[in-house]
């Protein structure tokens, strides 16, 4: 399969995250910005959703998301926004837990929605945008 790029546009592509379930790219770089598409708790080897609750799935979702903006040239503490989407508000303080345990005292801009469903029947999944400078 090829990969087409347009004008500035730079897939990103790490088999150290779990592959693209559909049309996307892992991350798309632009400038000096780098896209991460929403990471879910899958395990990248076997492709299947992480055991356990919502702890677990947001420690392997942080871990899909550093993996990917490592893989783009940029690192966590180069992140600027993050968008959350959970499937449950209750899990609220338990993601943020796992996000602040793999953010450290770095704290992007954000957003965190509840949503009706989410890819595989997920928890969590969360996107960014990320510096590349």
């Amino acid at each position: 399969m090829s990969v087409t790029t347009h004008a500035s546009l730079t897939p990103v592509v790490t088999a150290d995250a779990p592959a693209a379930i559909g049309p996307y790219s892992q991350g798309v770089k632009l400038g000096d910005l780098l896209f991460v598409s929403g990471c879910i708790p899958l395990d990248p080897a076997s492709m299947q959703v992480v055991e356990g609750g919502v702890e677990e799935q947001i420690k392997q979702v942080m871990k899909n998301l550093t993996k990917v903006v490592e893989a783009g040239g940029s690192e966590l503490g180069k992140v600027a926004k993050c968008t959350i989407f959970i499937k449950d508000m209750a899990h609220f303080g338990a993601i943020n837990s796992g996000y602040e345990a793999a953010f450290g005292d770095h704290k992007p801009s954000r957003s965190c929605v509840e949503v009706a469903r989410l890819p595989k029947d997920v928890l969590v999944e969360i996107e960014c945008i990320a510096s590349l400078k």
